[in-house]
């Protein structure tokens, strides 16, 4: 199975710049910039990756994020996802990138957007791995992230913009606060993506779609508690990204065992299986593929199922669509 999995075609739809950094390239940066309060030495780094609650996740992750400071650590952190996506085999990626977060460690707006697209064209070339960008807004930021975060998208739009995205707490981060910057970004043909239903229940993703009129969500794992947003989702076929080991590791989910995922793929759910922070969550998406075939007893078809619906659900040009899809077909026969 483990070799199935390898060879087995892929994208990654939820998968979060700062967070997909590995330990090496966190070292990389944290050496870089010994003032910010990052371990420098290995096992010290993956202590510090220990995580108690979300709330605590977000504020490691917010001490992170702070080590990237200039563009070339940006590229730093794409080429690094790049190889590390192109080992799992992935083909195509949409990447969450906040841009206000970088925005405020200094990088100038001009220079984010150059070398996101000097990135795409690395990771590109250098590993065969396509990058598509979200732009979430970051809700750590309360109601003034929506604003800041659409301006920049619609100045500057680097080349693989696809949606706008909302992230960070839910908890009094209403889905709401950010209606009108939706509806912009769908008026400038950007699609919508906003997490719902991470660390909340049902009712954040129901504001997530008659709101902000969600076409995918990310996480969604708290609509299993409700019957008829699982019977709804699966009838308006609105996807979910769903995060497995995310989910255990910042006590979203209480145990693996009790992941609503395949009750989620059997009520006919579209799941798209992602990594959401695999440096910090210590996981590839190769791993998350065979945790669903050892803990929930997905087979080969049910694993390829995975993949495939992970390609029709994603933003990739449709050629790109219909090569990758060709390929998980021929790997299953295989």
């Amino acid at each position: 199975m483990k070799d199935f999995v390898s060879a087995l075609p892929k994208v990654e739809l939820h998968v979060h710049l700062v967070g997909s950094a590995s330990i090496p390239t966190v070292l990389e940066l944290a050496r870089r910039h010994p003032d910010g309060g990052v371990p420098t030495e290995e096992q010290a780094l993956k202590d510090f990756y220990e995580f108690r609650d979300f709330a605590h996740f977000i504020e490691i992750y917010v001490k992170v994020n702070a080590l990237v400071r200039t563009g070339a650590d940006v590229l730093a952190l794409l080429l690094g996802l790049a190889r590390d996506q192109a080992r799992d085999n992935v083909r195509y990626a949409e990447v969450t990138v906040t841009p206000t977060s970088h925005l405020a460690m200094g990088i100038e707006p001009d220079e984010l957007a150059e070398t996101l697209d000097q990135a795409r064209d690395q990771a590109r070339e250098q590993y065969g791995v396509e990058f598509g960008w979200i732009f979430d807004i970051d809700g750590v930021l309360g109601k003034d992230g929506g604003p800041r975060t659409l301006d920049w998208v619609l100045r500057h739009r680097p080349e693989g913009t696809v949606a706008l995205g909302l992230g960070g707490p839910e908890i009094g981060v209403p889905r709401e606060w950010f209606r009108e910057q939706f509806a912009v970004a769908a008026d400038n043909g950007l699609r919508c993506i906003p997490h719902a239903g991470e660390t909340t229940g049902p009712a954040t993703i129901w504001a997530a779609i008659n709101e902000l009129h969600a076409e995918r969500i990310g996480h969604g794992t708290s609509a299993a508690q409700d019957p008829r947003l699982v019977s709804y989702l699966a009838e308006h076929q609105i996807p979910l990204e769903v995060n497995p080991t995310s989910n255990i590791r910042t006590k979203a989910v209480d145990t693996i065992e009790n992941h609503p995922l395949p009750e989620l793929v059997a009520a006919g759910v579209p799941v798209a299986l992602g990594t959401d922070d695999p440096g910090m969550f210590h996981t590839t998406l190769n791993q998350e593929y065979l945790l669903c075939h050892e803990v929930f007893g997905f087979d080969r078809t049910g694993l390829a199922d995975l993949a495939s619906t992970a390609v029709r659900v994603s933003y990739a040009p449709d050629e790109v669509k219909s090569a990758i899809l060709e390929e998980i077909a021929a790997t299953s026969r295989s």
